[in-house]
């Protein structure tokens, strides 16, 4: 691992407001940003004030009611620009990505060409937002629906995918005539500095989108603050539940896309390789750093030793580095304390009977490197079964049949992704409709598409991200009754 990646190129160090960066005089403290391969300082960024928090917000407000007066087909012009700006600086994004969130190449070019295509697709939309008419008691009255634009957005964006959650935020709201104020997680700032970069170039009009930069308190004066009509959120449910709160105080909307647990179900007929690489595949995405990632394994035990035995194969043959070396499949974790919650979920899970099978070793030396354990685990019980690890450790239990793998996997807090790998297509439809999961994964990795709707129940969130049913979320309604006399 002595390749290292190169700093992103970073112009401004500050806030994005009303169309400008701002001097970093009117910016309060500072924090610093990792490169998680070496933990060596990228750069050093100045936080936003409690004034620019509220600068910002008004910058949206101001800037709300023109680009809500432009139709949507004009507001999809500026997101294909915006789009295209993007793929024009496609490398500069998937070096940072690399850079400063550890992505290995594959997965930040992946990050990089969706976010592209989530600002196409959205624009999309600009002919597709349709009210409705709805049947009257009385004669001669129309009752019309209409969907108009939320007002002003709060995005919260977290660090495992900061770009693409941007767009996610970001694309909806401009379609549909909102304003947006986003706010980084503090470890991966830079890429959305890019990102307003590409909104001036793209000649987004002045205070349709705006930066802060920060961490939690940051958030939670823009989740709390009384100008803001919808905060969308991703992250852990810990802090959800404090956005959720914070935004309560002036009853404002949100959506909560929050953690996960996802269980894979391998059943007795299953293709094995094929789950072995899907489950793989979905384990180590982005490190093992994602709410969707398969978090753990309920496999019959007519197939659980030759399974176990190839995934074991396959997570040993894996090489773990820093992304700048190409051939890296697996990258680092994103900081210090990353590395430090999943050995210790792994000491944790040795002291409650599991074996580990291969990895989970803490590589010694820069940056925040663990390869990728696979562990087989007996006590159903066990934490790692339960809590969401945020790293690449595959829990593996062997049960006796579908009954007892669908009896464990709804056994959880969280209801975000789910998978199963079977050939036989009643028993697909039958765990479909048993399972506890906002998604269901049938012999395929967990990665949801842009024109799907992407959402969890219990304590994985409210609300949803992606396709149509995402768009109405960013709209209210208007009903009117027209009486002709």
């Amino acid at each position: 691992m002595t390749a290292t990646t190169a700093a992103p190129a970073t112009t401004h160090t500050t806030s994005f407001v009303d169309g400008s960066f701002l001097d970093p005089s009117d910016t309060a403290d500072t924090l610093d940003v990792l490169n998680p391969s070496t933990g060596q300082t990228l750069t050093t960024l100045n936080i936003s004030s409690a004034q620019v928090v509220d600068d910002a917000v008004a910058a949206a407000t101001r800037a709300q009611p023109a680009w809500s007066a432009l139709t949507e087909v004009q507001r999809a012009q500026y997101m294909h620009r915006i789009a295209d700006v993007m793929a024009g600086r496609r490398e500069e994004f998937v070096t940072d990505l690399m850079t400063e969130q550890g992505k290995t190449r594959a997965d930040a070019e992946g990050e990089v060409d969706k976010a592209i295509s989530y600002f196409h697709y959205m624009a999309e939309w600009a002919r597709r937002i349709e009210g409705e008419m709805i049947p009257s008691d009385r004669t001669d009255e129309l009752i019309l629906l209409r969907r108009r634009p939320i007002g002003v957005v709060a995005g919260i964006c977290p660090w495992n995918f900061p770009l693409f959650l941007i767009a996610r935020k970001a694309a909806p709201a401009f379609i549909t005539g909102s304003t947006v104020v986003i706010k980084p997680a503090e470890d991966t700032p830079l890429n959305a500095i890019m990102f307003a970069e590409v909104c001036a170039e793209a000649g987004l009009p002045d205070g349709v989108f705006n930066l802060v930069i920060g961490r939690g308190d940051v958030g939670e004066a823009l989740s709390g603050h009384p100008d803001v009509d919808f905060v969308t959120f991703t992250g852990s449910t810990a802090t959800g539940s404090k956005i959720m709160e914070s935004a309560s105080r002036n009853v404002t909307k949100v959506t909560l896309e929050l953690g996960g647990k996802a269980p894979a179900i391998v059943a007795a007929d299953a293709d094995l390789d094929l789950a072995v690489e899907m489950i793989a595949m979905s384990r180590l995405m982005n490190n093992g750093q994602v709410c969707t990632c398969a978090e753990r394994v309920y496999v019959d035990a007519s197939v659980a030793p030759v399974f176990l035995a190839k995934m074991t194969d396959y997570f040993s043959s894996l090489k773990v580095g820093d992304p700048a070396d190409e051939s890296v499949e697996v990258g680092p974790l994103i900081n210090a304390d990353a590395k430090s919650n999943t050995l210790a979920f792994l000491e944790r899970a040795r002291e409650q009977g599991a074996t580990v099978l291969t990895g989970g070793e803490d590589v010694e030396g820069p940056g925040y490197f663990f390869t990728p354990a696979v562990i087989e685990v007996t006590d159903v019980d066990a934490e790692i079964l339960h809590a969401e690890v945020f790293g690449p450790i595959l829990p593996v239990h062997v049960v006796s049949g579908i009954d007892e793998a669908i009896a464990e996997a709804n056994d959880c807090n969280y209801g975000l992704s789910s998978s199963l790998y079977t050939n036989d297509l009643n028993l697909a439809m039958r765990v479909i409709d048993e399972l506890e999961f906002g998604e269901v994964y049938v012999n395929r990795e967990n990665e949801e598409a842009i024109q799907g709707f992407h959402a969890g129940i219990k304590a994985s969130g409210i609300g949803g991200a992606d396709g149509k049913h995402a768009i109405e979320d960013y709209t209210t309604t208007q009903v009117s009754y027209i009486q002709r006399r």
